[in-house]
């Protein structure tokens, strides 16, 4: 399998970040809200964030594509 060069890899880096920011965000605003509907649909969009997060970074360290 072909390994990203550094520079890919700080795309991807770049990425799980913003990811990390939305999660961040999004259950800020679900603190906030006072309707339980929409605060919970809030934090279930976080929580997928999050698993995605987790996901990528377990594809990326099993796959050894990281120089």
């Amino acid at each position: 399998m072909t390994r990203l060069t550094t520079k890919e890899l700080a795309f991807i880096e770049d990425e799980i970040r913003a990811e990390e920011i939305a999660a961040k965000t999004i259950n800020w605003c679900a603190s906030l809200c006072n309707d339980k509907e929409l605060r919970d649909a809030l934090e279930q969009i976080a929580e997928n964030h999050q698993l995605k997060i987790g996901e990528l970074a377990q594809y990326f360290n099993k796959s050894g594509m990281i120089q």
